[in-house]
């Protein structure tokens, strides 16, 4: 909210275009819960364009009218007629494979499966629609002025989270999304029929944290793309905002506000190490809670009372990862001259971390210039791993302060070589291998050294390395990693995942004609096309978040 914008007037809730650029530290003074209209939708998407735009020269873009473009043929996407240059020839084949993967419900789109991948013998659970999968999906669909199928898939999720789930005997939390849906299709009765997966019939039977969180993203995505304020302030989604969060701010037996997690709980749902408190989670969370915060209605005890747990948990959240996830050159030489085994509030080394279990590669790793939130921080362990999908939202949700922002910027620009290569990006940095391998996979014959979630180069990551640098005021880095990808893509069949340090070799195991692949490619080349885009995804910072609590005077020491 701007400094010369005053709380003139108490209504009886906020809608999102009201609330995004919300100073969080006045939502904590009871009375003064709301604030009034100030300026319209379109404006607030445009004032969402971040940092760097105006110094990257990006600031004469076209104003993003929401809804706008309608429905488009194969070989002509809304995006490419909004340019006056000739569109990549990868961008019709794409659309025409994102279409081919649509899935239909009683004659409705409400998602799109996996893979369409005809030469693989083994299904296995491609063909369902996961929630995680369909985000970049969703984004391409809105992009191109195509909401109903985003809306349609919103809903029907919902009514999913309604549903009884167990595993064996015992009953999951109310708000706990599913990780994926099939629709099976009855040619004879002519019925479709839903079934769901919350993971119950994943591999290692681990339920989806980050479902619920990406459910509530795409939400404000699909709310401030289109306009339509309807669908988020339905009872329906506040209800289910509200479960989703109820999971996530109970309170327990936490000491930190980051969420404790299962290994296999996100995109890496596989056993690779991320047990506790993975960064990928923790982003999410935090956009999660600040996209909520801008959706819920505060017309009630309830509604007040659930903004009022978000606002300091978001301080609480903002505060701890920004001091101890944040990882740089200064940082890691504090951290190599830790004291050990410190009592009482004073510590300096809060964890007590032992500077022998420091990496040898973090080293050499880390540039003067550039930093990045580390995989994980729990008792006596730092996780030093560089996890690209974590930091990438770090900086969407303004997890990470501007210059942290500009800090992973420059990490990726300085180490190229290893996060890019000839294929973007990195899922993770660097792989695990040998005993270590062995110790923390339990020998996962998929997740070898440099192969999928271990050092695996994935393409549907391009979307949101590219946010992050227009946001960043970046675009030459999202230009190249996308020419990158433009050089491979499409000849190699849209492959799931690359192999290798370079990501040069498909990967072994890696599905052909993954769809989140072929979006993820579409939202970066319509967000750099067109950078208005990026408001649907993007958070500016809250420059009023300051932490609740203050460090101790030691730890400058």
């Amino acid at each position: 909210m701007d400094g010369h914008m005053g709380m003139k007037k108490i209504s009886s809730h906020c809608s999102i275009s009201e609330m995004d650029d919300f100073d969080l530290s006045r939502l904590l003074d009871k009375p003064r819960l709301n604030i009034e209209r100030q300026r319209s939708f379109d404006e607030r998407s445009l004032s969402e364009l971040s940092i760097g735009l105006a110094r990257a020269g990006l600031d004469s873009y076209d104003t993003y009218s929401p809804g706008a473009g309608g429905r488009s043929g194969f070989n002509t996407p809304a995006s490419s007629t909004r340019n006056s240059f000739e569109p990549h020839p990868m961008v019709a084949d794409a659309w025409e494979s994102l279409r081919k993967s649509l899935v239909y419900f009683r004659g409705q789109p409400v998602g799109t499966i996996a893979a369409v991948d005809h030469q693989s013998e083994e299904v296995l659970n491609y063909d369902q629609v996961f929630v995680r999968d369909f985000v970049p999906s969703a984004l391409a669909f809105l992009m191109n002025g195509e909401p109903d199928i985003v809306k349609n898939f919103l809903l029907k999720t919902l009514h999913l989270q309604g549903w009884e789930k167990r595993v064996d005997r015992f009953k999951l939390g109310e708000g706990v999304m599913p990780a994926s849906f099939k629709v099976l299709h009855d040619p004879i009765r002519k019925t479709d029929t839903l079934i769901a997966d919350f993971g119950e019939s994943a591999i290692g039977r681990v339920a989806p944290v980050d479902s619920g969180f990406w459910w509530i993203i795409l939400l404000r995505a699909y709310t401030k793309s289109t306009g339509d304020l309807s669908l988020a302030e339905s009872s329906s989604c506040q209800k289910g905002m509200k479960l989703i969060l109820t999971l996530c701010l109970s309170e327990g037996f936490d000491t930190f506000p980051t969420l404790l997690c299962a290994d296999g709980c996100c995109m890496i749902d596989r056993r690779m190490g991320i047990y506790g408190y993975p960064i990928e989670i923790q982003a999410l969370f935090f956009m999660a809670l600040r996209c909520a915060l801008s959706m819920l209605k505060q017309d009630d005890a309830e509604g007040k009372e659930c903004v009022e747990r978000i606002v300091k948990r978001l301080h609480a959240l903002s505060y701890h990862m920004r001091n101890y996830f944040w990882l740089d050159f200064q940082q890691l030489n504090d951290i190599y001259r830790y004291k050990t085994e410190e009592y009482s509030h004073t510590a300096v080394n809060k964890f007590n971390v032992i500077p022998d279990s420091i990496p040898e590669w973090v080293f050499d790793f880390m540039p003067t210039r550039g930093g990045y939130f580390i995989g994980n921080v729990s008792p006596a362990r730092m996780d030093f791993r560089w996890f690209a999908l974590g930091n990438c939202v770090a900086i969407l949700s303004s997890l990470s302060t501007p210059e942290q922002s500009m800090a992973i910027m420059d990490l990726i620009e300085a180490r190229w070589d290893e996060l890019v290569g000839e294929m973007p990006l990195k899922i993770s940095y660097p792989a695990i291998e040998s005993h270590e391998w062995r110790i923390v996979t339990g020998c996962d014959p998929k997740n070898t050294r440099w192969s999928y979630h271990n050092g695996g180069s994935w393409p549907v990551l391009l979307w949101l390395v590219t946010a992050a640098c227009i946001k960043t005021g970046r675009p030459q880095i999202a230009r190249r990693a996308i020419e990158l990808a433009e050089s491979r893509l499409l000849k190699d069949g849209w492959p799931e995942y690359y192999d290798g340090k370079l990501g040069r070799y498909i990967g072994k195991q890696a599905r052909k004609y993954q769809t989140w692949s072929i979006a993820g490619y579409l939202v970066a080349k319509m967000m750099l096309e067109d950078p208005s885009h990026l408001g649907m995804i993007s958070l500016e910072e809250d420059k009023q978040m300051k932490p609740v609590i203050k460090r101790s005077s030691s730890w400058n020491c």
